[in-house]
């Protein structure tokens, strides 16, 4: 029998975990970039926000030293570094304002993402629900859906400033909820957080016995002050805060992430957690100290830089067409599209095809972003400035 009649005559059915679960948008539309891109296309990839600048030369000096060392390769703490927790607790204090003890209100992760999934098989079980925003990052509504959960939608407009509507909440069915994923600076609209929006957050879960599961990740791009929601008073009781080096230190490649909560929530999540993978290389978790204890300069120097690319995708938008507000912070910029056009999706695909130019639509964060498109400030002035070029001599 050949190798081939083998594979073919082998078939198990997957997970029912799995059903109405799709590949990852991105995952798939790689693919397809890859394929033009060796029909000659060379696509300028605006989509994703993967920071194309390096850490800072410290961080990589530390990796490397520390990864010469012959003693440093073998298992980690499961709860991290002490070294690297001490430096997430004087990070917080420092830009938040915000007090965490490191030896228990600590959890570093590989990635704030794989906390996302943590944190919902650590709470949902099937019949259970969580209300995840709309549009909002596609990963909160995969989570909840894989641990088997159920989404329950809180829509945000451009008219209420992309916020929380609390009357509408209320008029929710909320017996089965038991998580609300927040984010602030929002991803993908840009918008900064309202202070009186997120008392009124804690407030909310409080009364209803909601964990909020607030994901930071953006707090320090573009934006002059950062905010935890663990800064406000008797947020500790019901939040659970993961944030991230990958943006705001160039380092998503690295999977350094964190989550920040009361000693109970941490224990909580680590019972789930330390079953499903160990503790980070070593080297890595001194590095990602090194990047916490960076002054206001770095944070300056990258978003002088992020500041230049703005300007260009406003460029390259207005020549689409597009409305945008200018007030946005974040990684990305996220504009309507002209009326014209059914969804964003035709646009892309319309910039993609004709002028070899991705950007994102927003429907791949829910049915309240349909009308909308996403722009990466990830690419340099002169990758800005050939796109800009192309969909003017396309358009």
């Amino acid at each position: 029998m050949s190798t081939e009649t083998q594979q073919a005559s082998i078939q198990v059915k997957t997970a029912k975990r799995l059903d109405g679960i799709g590949e990852y948008y991105f995952s798939t539309k790689l693919r397809e970039i890859d394929e033009l891109n060796k029909q000659g296309k060379n696509i300028i990839n605006l989509g994703i926000g993967s920071p194309d600048l390096p850490p800072h030369p410290d961080v990589i000096k530390v990796l490397q030293e520390e990864s010469a060392k012959p003693n440093v390769h073998g298992y980690q703490s499961y709860k991290g570094s002490p070294i690297l927790r001490k430096a997430i607790s004087d990070w917080y204090f420092k830009w938040y304002g915000v007090e965490v003890n490191p030896d228990s209100e600590i959890l570093p992760l590989i990635g704030s993402k794989e906390g996302i999934m943590h944190i919902c098989m650590t709470y949902l079980d099937e019949g259970d629900a969580a209300l995840v925003p709309n549009p909002g990052y596609p990963t909160y509504r995969s989570a909840v859906k894989l641990s088997g959960g159920t989404c329950i939608d809180y829509e945000l407009t451009e008219e209420n400033n992309w916020q929380p509507n609390f009357k509408a909440l209320e008029t929710l069915d909320l017996s089965k909820v038991k998580l609300l994923f927040v984010n602030y600076p929002h991803m993908p609209t840009g918008q900064l957080p309202d202070l009186e929006i997120l008392k009124q957050l804690i407030e909310f879960a409080r009364k209803h016995n909601i964990l909020i599961v607030h994901d930071n990740p953006y707090s320090f791009i573009l934006n002059e002050n950062p905010l935890s929601l663990l800064s406000i008073e008797g947020a500790k009781e019901v939040v659970l805060e993961l944030n991230s080096l990958s943006k705001s230190s160039n380092m998503a490649g690295w999977r350094l992430g964190m989550l920040v909560a009361a000693k109970e929530r941490i224990d909580e999540v680590l019972r789930f957690k330390s079953n499903m993978d160990s503790g980070m290389f070593l080297p890595l978790q001194l590095a990602a100290a090194t990047a916490l204890g960076l002054d206001k300069g770095w944070y300056d120097s990258i978003n002088a830089i992020y500041r230049e690319r703005r300007e260009k995708v406003f460029e390259l938008l207005d020549i689409l067409n597009c409305v945008y507000s200018k007030n946005q912070v974040g990684l990305f910029v996220w504009a309507k599209i002209p009326a014209n056009y059914k969804d964003g999706y035709t646009l892309c695909d319309e910039v993609l095809y004709k002028s070899n130019v991705f950007i994102t639509p927003g429907g791949i964060f829910g049915e309240a972003g349909v009308g909308f498109v996403r722009v990466s400030l990830c690419g340099s002035i002169e990758r800005f400035d050939e796109a800009i070029k192309r969909i003017k001599n396309y358009e």
